[in-house]
């Protein structure tokens, strides 16, 4: 082979050796340029990820503190509640508002109002108005007391204990009382936990209505106020104007009446600023704890429930 061969054969080695030198380096870089990319994807779906799940958490906490997102219920608040947890307008006739009815007595005539207590949205009080009617024989009907959220709620409670701003459960329950009582009617209502407090203050309203829209003395309000029975359970309510047949139940192991409500079996020293209703009936029972379940309206208030007339003669 000449020296001019050779030389070319070099040249000819040197470049193929170049030539896949460059491919490895390319290939090398086109697979590092891929990890990098990967890499980068995994750690902003990580991310991303991460702050979804914190979303999903901060959906679930707000719905203790506020209303949760997408949440409806407040549409429903002062919403007049029938059977199947149909909503009428305040101010609907009762009479064109279809009743739950009890299961064993689907004929049942005498029908109850009831208030619910916070936390409890439109289907759950649909739920209790069911369990109600069951348990007294009786057709019941609901006046919503809408949530939105356990802090929200318990805000409005305070507002209704001071007797301040607007309640449109509040509202819609006086007006039905008024306007029962107005034409001929007599009245039975059911207000349990922070609807035991809607149901005082309606009261009171209804009781002022009277004096300043018809000139009532106190003694008239009260003997047109006779024509209402009223049973709470767990209520939060401490006062309650006198003329309404009153029947209270308390578990003593419930901090809410006993703390916020009328209060205990025993004595306390709040007991001076505390009216349950002249003539009030009132049964105390001990069950429970309120981490098991003593402030339940379905498995522990209604257990103790008597029949109205039983009640106001003591016979518990």
């Amino acid at each position: 082979m000449s020296i001019i061969d050779r030389g070319r054969s070099l040249i000819s080695k040197l470049g193929t050796t170049t030539q896949n030198t460059v491919e490895r380096a390319q290939t090398g870089v086109s697979q590092a340029t891929n990890t990098v990319k990967n890499t980068a994807q995994n750690v902003g779906q990580r991310v991303v990820d991460g702050f979804e799940n914190a979303a999903a958490k901060a959906d679930t906490v707000a719905g203790v503190f506020t209303a949760p997102k997408g949440a409806k219920d407040k549409v429903y608040d002062g919403k007049l509640v029938g059977a199947g947890g149909q909503t009428f307008e305040p101010g609907t006739p009762l009479d064109q508002i279809p009743a739950f009815t009890p299961k064993n007595n689907p004929d049942a005539k005498a029908t109850v109002i009831y208030t619910n207590g916070i936390a409890t949205d439109k289907d759950g009080q649909a739920r209790e108005l069911q369990a109600l009617a069951d348990r007294t024989g009786m057709r019941t009907l609901g006046v919503h007391n809408a949530t939105e959220g356990v802090v929200s709620d318990l805000i409005q409670c305070v507002k209704d204990k001071l007797g301040k701003g607007t309640n449109p459960a509040v509202d819609t329950l006086a007006d039905t009382i008024y306007g029962e009582l107005k034409a001929g009617r007599d009245v039975h209502l059911v207000g349990y936990s922070h609807g035991g407090l809607v149901t005082s203050r309606a009261l009171k309203d209804v009781a002022n209505r009277m004096r300043i829209e018809d000139g009532m003395s106190k003694a008239q309000v009260e003997k047109a106020m006779s024509h209402i029975n009223v049973e709470t359970f767990g209520a939060a309510a401490a006062t309650y104007p006198d003329g309404p047949n009153y029947v209270h139940y308390v578990n003593d192991k419930d901090i809410v009446p006993t703390l916020f409500g009328i209060g205990g079996s025993g004595k306390s020293p709040l007991d001076f600023i505390r009216d349950a209703g002249k003539g009030a009936k009132v049964h105390y029972f001990s069950e429970k704890n309120m981490f098991s379940g003593a402030h339940g309206l379905t498995d522990t208030y209604l257990n103790h429930r008597v029949p109205f007339s039983e009640a106001r003669e003591g016979r518990f």
